[in-house]
């Protein structure tokens, strides 16, 4: 490859603007943390199924998790360029089992805006010290991406709320000790019906079942939650009653734009190791990349991921200036899901048998890769949303 990826500041696109001087030795000081805590135990995670608790903390004390968060609150008050590093290092070294992001990016962002003060300082300087693990229970047993069928409810009585349901596909579901849960507090009103609230592990009536089997992110803990007259205060809920709904589409383009910077880095990174291995790989006498067939399929792949990584930057831009619009990030979540998949395919292909071990690092990412297409709202729904402004 002419251009590493793996360099700061530079892409299959050359120099990156998006990112200035101090994003850059933030990286730096990513990388080193990740070569030194997570990349020489990763393969053990996966077969343990889970990261230990304690990497979390070593992240917190690293400054690795909420980094946006206010310094007020124990954060480092900086931007989502911040983020997106640590999001490209995960993929950069496809070590997919902290869920680092979804702590930070997804649950952290929500209890920051719209939680009571109270809440916040009880909450939140544990979360950015990695003592408290978040997590958001979205999803429920046959419901999929549509919200509106959600059956899990919450019910005022006097000063707390009474939650009773069930959720499913919880990731960081073992580890988390604090839970946004999305119930219905007025059940007949559908979407306008749907509210968030905090339920910490350990209060009773809430149980986690097993840690769900995946055929990815075998490090990534993901879990059944259910609450069975789980009784939390008034003063966990977010925001304001019924208002939960429109706090989750507010939120979801950083959620998707999350999807979409791990792809385009993990796109550029497997790139390269898959013409690094087809220059090595021979067959029949010659490399295999001197075969025109695979050539042409790394050109095509080439072409096509340098495209992504100028849309991907081009929204990080537009994020960091706060004008990403639903349309857009469910565009680049759309576009780099599916083509992630598409390509890693290719590169695996190329690979062959050794491709489909998993000690080559492709046939995990191949793996990993796969749910791009459904969660953070499947492909089908972002062709909706995009096809909604048509």
């Amino acid at each position: 490859m002419d251009t590493n990826p793996a360099l700061p500041g530079r892409s299959l696109a050359g120099p990156r603007t998006v990112y200035n001087s101090d994003h850059e030795m933030f990286r730096d000081q990513v990388r080193r943390f990740f070569e030194k805590h997570i990349v020489p135990h990763h393969r053990q995670w996966e077969r343990d199924g889970i990261v230990p608790r304690s990497v979390w903390l070593e992240a917190g004390a690293a400054g690795l998790l909420c980094p946006m968060l206010s310094e007020e609150y124990g954060g480092a008050g900086a931007d989502f360029g911040y983020s997106a590093i640590i999001i490209e290092e995960i993929a950069r070294t496809n070590c997919t089992g902290p869920g680092f992001p979804l702590h930070s990016d997804i649950v952290v962002p929500y209890i920051a805006d719209l939680a009571s003060e109270e809440r916040k300082r009880e909450w939140l300087p544990k979360m950015a010290r990695g003592e408290i693990i978040g997590a958001i229970a979205m999803t429920e047993p046959g419901m999929g991406s549509d919200l509106k069928a959600m059956r899990t409810t919450a019910r005022r009585e006097g000063d707390h709320y009474v939650i009773n349901g069930s959720k499913t596909f919880i990731s960081n579901g073992q580890l988390a000790d604090l839970v946004i849960v999305c119930a219905k507090t007025d059940p007949a009103a559908g979407r306008k019906g749907i509210s968030l609230i905090c339920v910490p592990a350990g209060t009773p009536g809430f149980t986690k079942g097993r840690n769900l089997e995946k055929i990815g992110l075998h490090a990534q803990d993901t879990s059944e939650l259910f609450f069975e007259d789980v009784r939390v205060p008034v003063g966990n809920l977010l925001g304001e009653e019924n208002k939960g709904f429109s706090y989750l589409i507010r939120n979801l383009p950083q959620e998707r734009l999350v999807i979409a910077v791990r792809a385009a880095m993990g796109m550029e990174v497997m790139l390269e190791k898959t013409v690094d291995y087809a220059k090595e790989r021979q067959a029949f006498g010659q490399p295999v990349i001197d075969f025109q067939h695979n050539r042409f399929k790394l050109a095509d792949a080439k072409a096509q991921a340098t495209m992504f990584r100028v849309f991907a930057d081009h929204c990080l831009a537009l994020h960091l200036r706060g004008e990403l619009t639903v349309e857009l990030a469910a565009t680049a979540k759309l576009l780099g899901a599916e083509m992630q998949n598409r390509l890693f395919d290719d590169f695996l292909q190329i690979h062959g048998g050794y491709g489909y071990m998993a000690e080559y690092e492709i046939g995990r990412a191949w793996a990993d890769a796969r749910v791009g297409r459904i969660y953070g709202g499947s492909s089908e729904i972002m062709r909706e949303i995009i096809g909604r402004t048509l």
